[in-house]
């Protein structure tokens, strides 16, 4: 520490050996050690940032590879099992079921990046859910958007309550979400019994409405392929904007044949999804286009990724979850974060709501709010956000959430059981989470 209170920050040195503190010498760090430390900033080439990802790989800094790899290899083995797994019309249908485990998987991960957790999410999505329905439905008849957005005004203001409870009165996050739980369980009922239209605690959702069709329903292929190139146009334009900004101002920028790769790879990415959703799935009449609740979730996440990788309350909840006392230290606001943070699990669990009863067209009371609850922490810790605090995307999300559906689709169509299901999904978190822990064990050992 210097004087002041001004903090030294340390050199890195090339080339040679240097004297530590204790006169002891130390090697100094190569240049591919010191690209690797940052390959998307410090690599001069395409060539060096390949090299880069390698040397971080072999460290045990693999990202999501090992989940990435894992995926690959289960919907090879259930291809081989039952050759129906990779036909369009399947896999449009693993992508659907995929999307509530992801949309849940996500709510749960704002809750674990701050090194906490919520346990009332499952029945959360069916309260907000409920809420949606009777907003819409007779004799209220609010315009979808509006019930939708009542529905999350409504969790929105019980998240409030729940981080609340946590920070300003220090309680522990397990015992104030348990207890959420159970109260929402309570509003649930409640909410079916006032509302006569729900017939044995079941509360069916008009066909027509746009709330029953964001899962039932397609978009045209040709509106799908306007999108597809709209959105590529964009999000290309965007990052060379962005990064011939960052070069005319001076500011580090990942080599050009990165950003052109990066450009491509989710160019690839949108023309398979666009070619398997627009393939003929149908057996008695033509089935074509993407499922509305695909590009919903994606739009949901790219928000969500932009909210933690590009504004201050993302660097803070980054922050809080890795040293909340070094935050609070720091002059962040730890119990406004923790409070808005559980805000937002609760929306987006009322999102997860709102997809959950467009796939059933109803909404009942049986929900099995406390099993995807399970389902939410597997997608995000399966996907690779850590249970500590302080590290996770949106990105593993998506991926936790696709393998969760690629295991119960496969199984399925191996006609497993449910209970056969439910171990299979537990061995696969298990093993994710062992191979996470080993493989970072590994690289705080190099």
């Amino acid at each position: 520490m210097a004087e002041s209170g001004r903090i030294d920050t340390p050199v890195i040195r090339t080339g040679a050996h240097h004297a530590d503190a204790a006169g002891e010498e130390e090697p100094a760090l190569t240049e591919d050690e010191i690209t690797a430390v940052a390959p998307d900033v410090l690599a001069g080439s395409l060539g060096e940032y390949f090299h880069a990802w390698a040397q971080r790989i072999k460290n045990g800094e693999s990202g999501v590879l090992p989940v990435v790899g894992g995926l690959i290899a289960i919907c090879i083995f259930f291809e081989l099992e039952r050759s129906s797994f990779l036909h369009a019309g399947n896999l449009v249908n693993l992508l659907v079921q995929a999307s509530i485990f992801i949309m849940f998987g996500a709510a749960e991960m704002f809750a674990l990046l701050l090194s906490e957790i919520d346990l009332s999410i499952g029945f959360g999505a069916g309260v907000g859910a409920f809420v949606i329905a009777e907003l819409i439905a007779s004799p209220v008849n609010f315009p979808w958007w509006l019930g939708i957005i009542g529905g999350l005004v409504a969790m929105g203001a019980f998240g409030f309550l729940q981080g609340t409870l946590i920070t300003r009165l220090s309680l522990p996050s397990f015992v104030v979400t348990l207890g959420g739980s159970l109260f929402l369980v309570g509003a649930m009922l409640e909410l079916a019994h006032i509302d006569k239209t729900a017939v044995g605690g079941v509360m069916t959702i008009d066909p027509n409405s746009v709330v029953y069709k964001l899962v039932q329903e397609n978009m045209s292929t040709a509106l799908a392929w306007i999108l597809l190139v709209v959105v590529i146009a964009g999000f290309a334009a965007l990052t060379l904007w962005r990064a011939a900004k960052r070069r005319q101002q001076g500011l580090t920028v990942p080599p050009r044949g990165v950003t052109f790769l990066t450009i491509g790879l989710v160019a690839a990415g949108g023309l398979a999804l666009v070619l398997v959703c627009n393939a003929n799935r149908g057996n008695l009449a033509p089935l074509r286009g993407v499922p509305w609740v695909i590009p919903f979730v994606i739009v949901v996440l790219l928000i969500y990724s932009w909210v933690l990788g590009r504004t201050k309350l993302g660097r803070y909840i980054y922050a809080i979850g890795a040293n909340p006392e070094a935050a609070r230290r720091a002059g962040i606001n730890v119990n406004l974060i923790k409070t808005i943070g559980f805000v937002l699990v609760s929306m987006t669990a009322g999102l997860a709501g709102l997809i959950y009863e467009s796939t059933q067209g109803s909404i009942a009371t049986d929900i099995n709010g406390g099993q995807y609850v399970l389902y939410a922490v597997a997608a995000a810790v399966i996907g690779g956000t850590s249970l500590f605090g302080g590290r996770g995307k949106m990105l593993h999300a998506l991926i936790g959430g696709i393998v969760i559906a690629t295991v119960f689709n496969g199984l399925g169509l191996m006609g497993i059981s449910a209970a056969g299901t439910d171990i299979a999904t537990a061995v696969v978190l298990i093993v994710a989470v062992t191979l996470d822990s080993l493989v970072r064990r590994r690289g705080v050992a190099r």
